[in-house]
């Protein structure tokens, strides 16, 4: 496919950073900051809890490309600015409920007005600029095997890959071509899947919609949606397996052109 199409392309990594503000880090870690084993096994874990490698295996050469800078841990960019829910905008724990903060530990609210002013509108108005002449956005995840303890879906099993397009009252990619994309994303990650213990591509399982992509198709009209490789595809007890990352990037390289294509 030749550049300027590709260009038309927006590809968001919203999870893919483990990095933390060294101020909020300060507020999570305390005097242990200073203590650089401690520090970097807490970042460690903060990577591996978000979208580990996503900005590579979504990484297609001559799209917009747009990968947050900070961890979802600091401020989770794929949530409503003023998402409150434990699983909301600001976490207090990780997805295994092990708090990220000391146990006396309060965000008052001109602090979380500061936080969400300098990471998530910067990366808001970032979208924004982007999707400017864009034909389509694609927002990518990693989603863990089976369901997390702060979620919805605690211990079930999880398909190969999930689309997310939208509900049926409100979708963010054209309705009419939901089965064409699922079809698309099948026939590029067969071999993938062939090689995994798990199969399918669905729709909506187990979301339907991506926060991104619903907030930014509603304000620019650009269709959009989010996409989530399952964890165990690419990685081996938290160490990622290089020729799974490296056929997911391919795969996902020949999807992200077909996709443009029925947009």
């Amino acid at each position: 496919m030749s550049q300027p199409q590709r260009d038309a392309l927006l590809i968001v990594t919203p999870h893919s950073s483990g990095a933390i503000p060294a101020d909020i880090l300060r507020e999570m870690l305390g005097d242990d900051l200073f203590d650089t084993p401690k520090r970097e096994a807490f970042l460690q874990g903060i990577f591996m809890d978000g979208d580990p490698y996503t900005d590579l295996m979504y990484s297609v050469p001559q799209a917009r490309l747009l990968s947050a800078p900070w961890s979802r841990f600091a401020v989770d960019l794929n949530r409503e600015r003023d998402d409150r829910v434990d699983n909301g905008v600001i976490k207090l724990t990780s997805f295994d409920r092990q708090p990220l903060y000391p146990s006396d530990f309060a965000l008052s609210e001109p602090r979380r007005e500061q936080r969400l002013r300098r990471i998530w509108d910067n990366f808001d108005r970032a979208i924004t600029a982007e999707l400017e002449g864009a034909r389509l956005m694609i927002v990518g995840h990693c989603m863990a095997p089976y369901g997390p303890k702060l979620g919805l879906d605690t211990g079930t099993p999880r398909p190969a890959i999930c689309l997310m397009l939208g509900s049926e009252a409100a979708p963010t990619f054209p309705r009419a071509q939901w089965e064409a994309l699922r079809a698309a994303c099948a026939l590029a990650f067969a071999d993938v899947i062939a090689a995994s213990p798990f199969s399918e591509v669905k729709i909506g399982v187990p979301w339907d919609t991506d926060t991104l992509s619903a907030a930014h198709h509603a304000r620019s009209g650009v269709p959009a949606f989010g996409i989530e490789f399952n964890s165990g595809l690419y990685l081996q007890d938290e160490r990622p397996i290089d020729p799974a990352i490296r056929a997911l990037a391919a795969a996902f390289e020949q999807f992200a052109d077909q996709a443009l294509q029925l947009v």
